[in-house]
């Protein structure tokens, strides 16, 4: 699964949740002819990531390219179950990646269309958020 080789800062704040702002980066298709957009926010972490990109890569049975547009690198962090309150900032548990809405979540590249649809699909239902799928305009 993916996960960063190297960090500058160990844990992070959490940050606050922006709903109604949508994204700025990531918003148009660089790689392939289809992909999968974030129609709302949410945290994605890695063995989701994993999970849809398994998906594709199967259901695909190794025909084209795909490419994956996120990262996490987002630390989350985690207190044992049943412990009092204090002692400090809990252990880093897992990655995550913070997405926005219209965020390209993961681009298809080498086959047709409708093959390209249903991958996707496919993959949206691995993921914690709503998507479309979109096209590259010519």
């Amino acid at each position: 699964m993916l996960v960063p080789k190297k960090v500058k800062h160990r844990k992070w704040h959490k940050g606050r949740s922006r709903k109604r702002k949508v994204e700025t980066r990531g918003v148009t298709l660089q790689h392939g002819g289809f992909g999968l957009k974030a129609d709302g926010s949410a945290w994605i972490n890695s063995s989701q990531i994993e999970a849809a990109r398994r998906t594709i890569t199967n259901f695909l049975s190794r025909e084209g390219r795909v490419f994956i547009r996120i990262f996490p690198d987002k630390p989350v962090t985690k207190r044992p179950p049943e412990v009092t309150m204090g002692g400090g900032k809990g252990a880093v548990d897992h990655y995550v990646f913070p997405v926005r809405p219209g965020r390209i979540l993961f681009e298809i590249d080498g086959v047709d269309e409708q093959r390209a649809r249903d991958a996707l699909t496919r993959a949206s239902y691995k993921l914690p958020l709503k998507t479309k799928i979109v096209t590259k305009e010519e």
